[in-house]
């Protein structure tokens, strides 16, 4: 088959930024954090780099895209292992755009939707847990989610939209992000001792370095450079720059200031809810989509006083909340756009309940981000349970008091940073202390 280059090269760039989101992420949950503890949380995002790129090229690719293991008569959970197992050559192979260009795109992906998860375990998770955690999340969750609703599996069958990963990605993090949570426990002081970011900057430049990445994300999703490229790419800008004044008005009405890292998170949140519908939206709807989102999840990081569970970085609140957001926002108002055979125009029509497509939609976009949640926190809690029982997961009281990055790795970010100095800093979103 023919290299199609303008694809190809337009998807090596999504590739590229995609991969920096990582690092963006490392910034993002770093300034977040609190100063004693700052290197292993950036260590736990570029360690996912590392192990989550060899795993992909191993097996992880597919499992997700491999050929469909059916379950009787209906699609399957996983793809066949050996369909593209690492010794396998694949040079020349791609319709148009080469399997390895789609391969490195996809493995992106996986790195994130890992380290996302790190948000949870602040202050607290050694790191020789957190590869094992993440190798064997990323094997039973990750990869066979990603057959399930991207590579012929059973929950694409069931019709589930999901151009950039809502469920996939953001939903499959958030509840494994939930269920780590819950194992470790709570951290030393909290609730009671207040814990604010170490580092705004570090924040406001992970957040940027996450919504410039996010474009790869998103528009790169398409596979290629037409219409919904250009939907995708309009509807991802849009609906962050709403969800961050969605995200600041709340916090305004609640804590009566707004704050830089509220607009920050509410980016986040933005991008998250994007995602999934990115190409399935009117921008109109991608606008307000974006300040339901930020308005939603700005309320949603305070349950985890209500209900006890310390989710150290908001990975549940945000993540999980804003991909439910915007996977139902399909069946409420997305379109299914296409290009009319007869005429060449880029026509849409209705899905969402409220332009016409009645409820059927909105049922499977529900079902999917269901099964997605169950599964992902039932495994994780498992996997989380079994580390924590044999010694492996969560480190000695005394340890977390004097700062994890000493203990854990023989550094730390600042050089002039005492253990005395480290009682008294703090991390977690500052809103979440008033929302």
């Amino acid at each position: 088959m023919e290299l199609n280059a303008p694809d190809t090269g337009w998807i090596l760039v999504s590739s590229a930024l995609v991969l920096l989101m990582t690092p963006g992420l490392a910034f993002f949950y770093g300034g977040l954090n609190r100063a004693k503890s700052v290197v292993n949380m950036m260590m736990m995002s570029f360690s996912s780099i590392g192990l989550i790129s060899v795993l992909w090229l191993l097996y992880g690719f597919g499992i997700a895209f491999g050929d469909d293991v059916p379950f009787g008569d209906t699609p399957g959970f996983w793809g066949n292992p050996s369909s593209y197992f690492g010794t396998v050559d694949l040079f020349g192979q791609g319709e148009g755009l080469p399997t390895y260009v789609f391969m490195a795109f996809q493995m992106m992906f996986a790195i994130i939707t890992v380290a996302l998860i790190s948000g949870a375990l602040s202050d607290r998770a050694k790191f020789a847990g957190w590869l094992i955690f993440s190798a064997a999340w990323f094997t039973l969750v990750y990869a066979p989610v990603a057959h399930m609703v991207w590579g012929g599996g059973f929950i694409g069958n069931l019709g589930v939209i999901d151009f950039a990963g809502g469920t996939a990605v953001h939903i499959n993090a958030g509840a494994a992000a939930l269920a780590l949570a819950i194992v470790l426990g709570r951290r030393v002081g909290w609730p009671h001792q207040t814990f604010k970011p170490h580092n705004v900057p570090f924040v406001a430049l992970g957040a940027a370095l996450l919504w410039f990445g996010w474009f790869g994300f998103n528009a790169g999703s398409e596979g290629g450079v037409d219409h919904v490229t250009a939907v995708a790419f309009l509807n991802t800008q849009v609906a962050t720059a709403a969800a961050l004044l969605g995200w600041i008005i709340v916090e305004w009405i609640k804590n009566g200031k707004p704050t830089l890292v509220g607009a920050s998170s509410g980016a986040v949140a933005g991008l998250v809810a994007i995602t999934p519908s990115c190409a399935s939206l009117q921008p109109v709807w991608a606008v307000v989509l974006g300040l339901v989102a930020g308005a939603i999840s700005c309320l949603a990081v305070g349950l985890k006083y209500v209900l006890k569970y310390d989710d150290s970085l908001d990975v549940f609140g945000i993540h999980f909340v804003a991909g439910w957001v915007g996977t139902l926002w399909i069946g409420l108002v997305g379109w299914d756009f296409a290009t009319d055979e007869a005429t060449g125009a880029y026509v849409g029509s209705g899905v969402g309940l409220f332009n016409g497509g009645g409820v059927d939609q909105l049922v499977a976009q529900f079902e999917g981000a269901a099964i997605v949640s169950v599964w992902s926190f039932v495994v994780a809690l498992v996997i989380g349970f079994i580390l924590k029982s044999v010694g492996l997961f969560r480190v000695k009281e005394e340890q977390e008091i004097e700062g994890i990055d000493v203990h854990e790795h023989k550094e730390s970010a600042y050089e002039t940073f005492t253990p005395v100095e480290a009682t008294s800093s703090a991390g977690a979103h500052s809103v979440s202390s008033g929302v």
